[in-house]
């Protein structure tokens, strides 16, 4: 695969990427960081990839992995030099969708806001698939492959990540 060809796939899979991106990092700025070196491995390791395989889902695995080395590195150092984590920012929600009354429009950034934390406090091995499934719109199977697991595993944590976010978000609002 040479350059053109994968000019060709940020164009096509970029958004999705970054949608990926800023749902595993949660902020702009971290998203940024894990989208550009998702593509700059995929640079790297552009004479192994098979356009006609599935394109996406190698992405995804690739920021999967960089996410998870991340996060691995984070928390050594956590355990070798406590840091206190600053105040977070306030996250823009450009997928939000507009009500029709100011009423409706603060129940849903209030759902939102509720749901978002209930998919956050989630552990990597339920919010990695969830979010594949819903933010990258990647299938059982690409997500399976993605993370070397069998499709059963990937339904069953898809399932439970479902229950848990529907508990939340019935705790949430009062029912």
């Amino acid at each position: 695969m040479d350059i053109e060809e994968l000019a060709d796939l940020i164009a096509q899979h970029g958004k999705a990427i970054y949608g990926f991106c800023w749902k595993l990092a949660g902020n702009p700025v971290d998203a940024d960081d894990l989208y550009q070196e998702t593509f700059l491995r995929a640079v790297e390791g552009r004479h192994t990839l098979d356009k006609t395989r599935n394109p996406k889902a190698y992405l995804i695995a690739i920021a999967v992995g960089l996410h998870r080395n991340h996060r691995r590195k984070l928390a050594w150092r956590q355990k070798i030099a406590p840091v206190s984590r600053l105040a977070d920012q306030d996250e823009s929600q450009p997928w939000a969708i507009s009500p029709h009354t100011p009423e409706d429009a603060a129940l849903s950034r209030e759902q939102q806001a509720l749901l978002l934390h209930a998919a956050h406090q989630l552990k990597d091995k339920l919010r990695l698939p969830l979010y594949m499934y819903y933010t990258a719109e990647l299938s059982v199977e690409e997500i399976a492959s993605a993370l070397r697991i069998p499709q059963g595993t990937v339904k069953s944590r898809l399932h439970k990540a479902r229950q848990l976010l529907r508990k939340a978000m019935e705790v949430g609002s009062g029912t």
